[in-house]
């Protein structure tokens, strides 16, 4: 059954007021148990602001800043649905409860991870 990463961009959830961060809290966890439930959620987390550490091909190791013109993953979550109809309909349940919009990938499927 095909995999879908949806995430939205980091800083998406800054137009949130801080006094409204527990609703949204529990309208996007209240998404989570669903899925949990319904035995389609894999995985899913926020990601921390930060600088990046990027590791090159040849294992050098630099700590820089996100250029501006990056989109950098602020979130995501990974389901496991029977097509990209429904990944879309999880999509759009999950940007009501965080009152961002998602971006919806179809995951390649590899047997060895």
């Amino acid at each position: 059954m095909p995999r879908y990463l949806i995430s939205f961009d980091d800083g998406a959830m800054d137009h949130i007021p801080e006094a409204e961060w527990p609703a949204v809290s529990e309208a996007s966890h209240a998404v989570v148990r669903e899925a949990r439930a319904t035995g389609i959620w894999i995985f899913g987390a926020g990601v921390r602001r930060q600088q990046a550490t990027v590791v090159a091909a040849d294992g050098t190791i630099a700590i820089r800043s996100v250029p501006e013109t990056k989109a950098v993953i602020g979130g995501f979550s990974i389901i496991e649905v029977p097509s990209r109809e429904e990944a879309l309909v999880w999509a759009a349940r999950m940007a009501e409860a965080c009152r961002c919009a998602q971006e919806v990938r179809e995951l390649m499927f590899d047997p060895e991870s």
